[in-house]
């Protein structure tokens, strides 16, 4: 923590020197305010955009909300400013509660598109309703004051700007280095590997939906007593999209990105359209052209932003720290039901259109047991595995876990039973580590929320989620590995982290889709010794893989499918010996 807040400290302390310096130009002061006020709305884009992949042009809107807000309640009910401020904040996050449970259901391009059309709506709404001045605004929007002194010019709104930079930043920071921001980066993957373990996404891109929105409702409310005055012009699509500009070129996936970024887009804007009229005689809009080349040439030569490539240059940070000791997470209560069965599925069959994926398939899981599910590729498999877990719904049939239907129950209800699972085409977030990876497993055993993250109150949950997730890694063989990221790591590696990331569930039932595929030999035996190791402890295990070698070797019993229709079942040696599965899978001599 302290090495992470002493360089904060250290920069806070420089820019609160500025204003003092003798002989500094008032203007300097001004530049600085924008990049204050710019800084706020590019930091909730970091996380809405960076972080958790959602991107909106629409975020000038919401500062509008802060600054008319304000506006109205001094200007026409005489309120103190500082009394605003929660109302302000209170209405942009209102708004975006509303145009985020509409916007946040879009994905692909559809979600940029729609922040777009309501960004240009809000903006023409500003502009046309009698009580917010229409295209005049409000003028005469009261300054901030402490007692007698009243923040009239740049130099004294300057502190306020900066502090609420700063405040902001570290609630950014802390809210990502948090269950809650594990849950909002695990976004970028899409929302299947993050359902799987429990996260609600809908409530998770709504949060950070409104969290930007509040830090732009802010940065309006400090605009309109910087200014003192509000229109609709700096509120449209055009400083929209600037603002994501601005994220992207600092960092999208740095808090301080967005700080960095906002300085250098419009120091950048400043020199230019003050030097480039003089030195071509004044050509119109020159200076746009010139600003979008030399955007475009920066992005090339950093094109994650410039933020990393500062970054880089620093002396590298110790990253081999373990997590430190901590209590244990108390382990699942409930046990096996009394027959032993812990999973069953009764005539599951899942059609897309005329094409029959899993044609009546029928079996079951019992306590203590390796069950493998083998077949051709296309045999429908790994669409068994998403109607088992709740990724795709059963056109007919049944799943019970432990006794309860499961069918048509949503991926957060069924590891809620104990079932967690791996996937085909490994599904991890390649620029978060292996520790916060594999932490995200455990996500369902802690209950802090985002207030108690951002104000650093979940450390004691925060530290016992961490201490589970490093003992799984470590159970895994790849202690070594923790605190690297986990798109360096090889596909096996790979792999193996998200069968520890599952073991972070304390899973009754474990399924694997095609774990050993990338590992080698003796990958492949330590893999073997640990299922072996986790049924005498008690779990079952229920597998999708193709080395036959391996799986006639660990499983109890085989499934075997064809063509989306059970055609056997049985112990390895009845399976080895079985005419159909020798014709449909193993082979057989001519």
């Amino acid at each position: 923590m302290q090495s992470r807040l002493l360089p904060i400290f250290a920069f806070a302390l420089v820019m609160a020197a500025v204003p003092f310096v003798p002989g500094i130009p008032p203007f300097w002061i001004v530049l600085l305010d924008n990049i204050g006020l710019a800084s706020l709305v590019a930091m909730g884009l970091v996380l809405l955009t960076g972080v958790g992949g959602l991107t909106s042009f629409g975020q000038a809107a919401f500062c509008g909300f802060g600054a008319y807000t304000t506006a109205v309640l001094t200007t026409t009910y005489g309120m103190s400013p500082w009394l605003t401020l929660p109302l302000s904040l209170l209405v942009a996050g209102f708004a975006a509660v509303l145009l985020g449970i509409i916007t946040m259901r879009l994905s692909g391009h559809y979600l940029p598109l729609g922040t777009i059309a309501w960004g240009i709506s809000l903006f023409y709404l500003f502009s046309k309703l009698e009580f917010l001045g229409r295209n005049d605004g409000i003028s005469g929007i009261p300054p901030l004051s402490i007692g007698t002194w009243k923040m009239l010019d740049p130099g004294t709104i300057y502190f306020p700007i900066w502090i609420a930079v700063f405040i902001c930043a570290l609630l950014s920071m802390n809210l990502l280095d948090s269950r809650t921001g594990r849950a909002i980066r695990a976004l970028r993957r899409g929302h299947v590997a993050a359902e799987a373990f429990g996260v609600q996404t809908a409530r998770a891109k709504l949060l950070v939906f409104v969290y930007a929105a509040v830090l732009a409702g802010l940065s309006g409310w400090l605009y309109a007593h910087f200014q003192r005055a509000a229109n609709p012009t700096p509120f449209g699509v055009h400083l929209g999209i600037e603002y994501l500009f601005i994220a992207v070129v600092g960092g999208a996936g740095y808090v301080w990105g967005g700080v960095l970024g906002a300085a250098v887009v419009i120091i950048l804007k400043e020199a230019l359209q003050s030097y480039l009229p003089i030195l071509f005689g004044g050509s119109g809009q020159l200076e746009a052209i010139v600003f979008g080349i030399l955007l475009v040439a920066l992005l090339q030569l950093a094109p994650t932003g410039m933020w990393p490539w500062v970054i880089s240059l620093l002396p590298a940070r110790d990253t081999g720290k373990r997590p430190a000791p901590a209590d244990a997470l108390p382990g699942r209560a409930e046990s096996a039901p009394a027959d032993g069965v812990l999973l069953q599925v009764e005539k599951a069959r899942k059609q897309f259109g005329g094409v029959v994926a899993v044609n009546d398939v029928s079996f079951e899981v019992k306590s203590r047991e390796i069950v493998a599910l083998i077949g051709p590729n296309g045999a429908g498999k790994s669409t068994t595995f998403n109607l088992i877990t709740g990724v795709l719904p059963a056109t007919a049939g049944k799943v019970t876990v432990r006794g309860e239907s499961v069918s048509g129950a949503p991926p957060q209800e069924v590891v809620k039973l104990g079932v967690a699972r791996t996937f085909q085409h490994v599904k991890l977030v390649p620029d978060m580590t292996v520790l916060e990876n594999v932490a995200l497993g455990a996500h369902l055993r802690g209950s802090s929320g985002a207030i108690a993250s951002m104000l650093r109150l979940d450390r004691a949950d925060e530290a016992k989620l961490l201490a589970e997730a490093a003992r799984q890694i470590e159970r895994v063989g790849l202690g070594d590995q923790m605190n690297q990221l986990a798109g360096s790591l090889s596909l096996g590696q790979q792999r193996i982290v998200e069968i520890a990331r599952a073991l972070c569930v304390d899973p009754m039932l474990l399924l694997l889709d095609e774990p050993a595929a990338g590992l080698r030999h003796m990958e492949k035996q330590q893999l073997a010794a640990l299922l072996r190791q986790l049924r005498e402890g008690g779990m079952s295990v229920l597998l999708v893989e193709h080395d036959m070698g391996f799986v006639m070797n660990l499983a109890d019993r085989i499934v075997v499918l064809d063509f989306g229709t059970k055609i056997a079942e049985g112990t390895p040696a009845e399976i080895k010996t079985n005419p159909d599965v020798i014709k449909a899978y193993l082979g057989a001599v001519a």
